[in-house]
């Protein structure tokens, strides 16, 4: 399947996406999308016979718990409604807690990176086919950026995706940005992970830019596309021919002009590495060199057929559980770090945890940072530092809400009536009635004045 050279859509760029000429294919964030009807944009964007993959974000098929059917329905309904020859999710998990350990359930938020151990990759391995089962189409996973590593890793990176690859027949999203960020966040070379992993496996790349601030590497989809993130692109180009390539832009978004250019240099950068025989044999090595003795991971293959199904150890998923609450506790309520983990480190990924919080709920709930004003951030970083989220983004814009009310803030009278209208607006069992929307709007306006 070739899908060419394409951008990721988002809403805040539908128009300057349609307008950019050369473009083979989208991607659109499959929950940001109705599982039943599709924005005009990607309406017409089909019709001019442009690919829309989704790629979802928060199935967490990294975690200790079995994927959740409702999720898994929603991405095969999306996929379905787009046509789409495939879907895209993480290797990842974004929630911890729960049933299995008995403590409340932890939203991260964010992509966390999961333990490069043989457990992990058991929970993860019958979770891909769980997912693989639900799915209509083909799915294909992709590495993450981090900012931590778990200590006792028995498995490089490379390594561990040729194994999940050869269990479970996956493809991968390689994502060149991620694999710059790791190399300057944790030290891994991206061209030994190119060597060891199956690039033949490749369904199609990520290109995105990003920022070093104090020697941290911030993924942020937010910068431009910078020189060594095409060099990472170079080097897996004179290994194979990626079916497709993707910029990303999440943030920030620059004029089309801005992107025509970066998309320009993908292409450019390409044709540059191509070899010139074609693509080189794989010199990638197994997960098997120095990995359990007497394994055997089965079959799988990238054309389709699975090994047979094997049953996590007894016990796997408890300890894989314990391990993901007590790290993702850390990081949004303040426990203790576990062992091993790099303290600095931690405090960095929970203050960038935080922040991400506060963006996204000054998106989904514009009117909040409105409403605060410039104490918005400051006050939402307060409340993020006590308070984990339990819910998706929604849920926690109400619950910031209801935690500067009972506060007794804000101090302006005027801003508290607002906030507390805004709040009992969206809080009740039931979207108010449209007679009741109207006359609280006119209530809000007066008494802003």
């Amino acid at each position: 399947m070739e899908l060419g050279v394409g951008i990721g859509w988002r809403p805040e760029i539908a128009a300057e996406v349609e307008s950019l000429s050369g473009i083979d294919w989208v991607e659109a964030v499959a929950e940001n999308l109705c599982a039943d009807h599709l924005p005009d944009s990607l309406v017409r964007l089909r019709e001019r016979g442009v690919t829309v993959v989704p790629h979802g974000v928060a199935l967490g098929l990294g975690g200790a718990d079995r994927p959740d059917p409702g999720r898994l329905a929603g991405l095969a309904a999306r996929a379905e409604l787009l046509g789409a020859p495939l879907v895209t999710e993480h290797i990842a998990f974004v929630r911890a807690g729960g049933p299995l350990t008995a403590s409340p359930r932890l939203e991260a938020g964010h992509l966390l990176p999961v333990p490069r151990t043989w457990d992990a990759l058991d929970v993860l391995c019958e979770n891909v086919r769980i997912a693989q089962d639900s799915l209509p189409v083909p799915l294909a996973l992709e590495n993450i950026a981090a900012l931590i590593t778990w200590p006792d890793e028995e498995l490089t990176e490379g390594q561990f995706l040729a194994e999940l690859v050869e269990r479970t027949g996956v493809r991968l999203l390689i994502d060149v940005a991620n694999l710059h960020t790791n190399h300057v966040n944790l030290g891994q070379d991206p061209a030994k992970a190119l060597d060891e992993l199956p690039v033949e496996a490749i369904a199609y790349v990520h290109v995105a830019g990003g920022v070093e601030r104090n020697g941290v590497w911030h993924d942020t989809h937010a910068h431009p596309v910078t020189a060594p993130v095409l060099e990472v692109l170079a080097e897996l180009r004179s290994r194979v021919d990626p079916p497709g390539v993707l910029l990303e832009r999440d943030d920030a978004f620059p004029p089309a002009a801005e992107l025509a250019g970066e998309l320009d240099a993908i292409r450019a950068t390409l044709r540059r590495a191509a070899p010139p025989a074609g693509p080189r044999p794989s010199t990638r090595g197994t997960a098997h060199d120095g990995g359990r003795d007497g394994d055997d991971a089965g079959n799988g293959s990238v054309d389709g057929e699975r090994a047979p199904a094997t049953v996590v150890p007894a016990g796997t998923r408890d300890r894989t559980a314990v391990a993901q609450t007590a790290l993702l506790s850390a990081l949004v309520a303040g426990t203790p770090a576990p062992e091993g983990f790099d303290h600095r480190r931690l405090r960095v990924q929970s203050r960038a945890l935080a922040a991400k919080r506060a963006d996204v709920v000054a998106k989904v709930a514009p009117e909040l940072p409105e409403i605060l004003g410039d104490g918005y951030r400051a006050a939402f970083l307060a409340y993020a530092g006590s308070r984990p989220m339990s819910g998706g983004y929604r849920r926690d814009a109400l619950d910031f809400a209801e935690h500067v009310l009972i506060a007794g803030g804000p101090a302006d009278p005027g801003a508290r009536r607002r906030l507390t209208y805004w709040w009992q607006d969206r809080s009740g069992a039931r979207p108010p009635r449209r007679t009741t929307r109207l006359v609280r709007a006119a209530r809000t306006a007066l008494v802003g004045r």
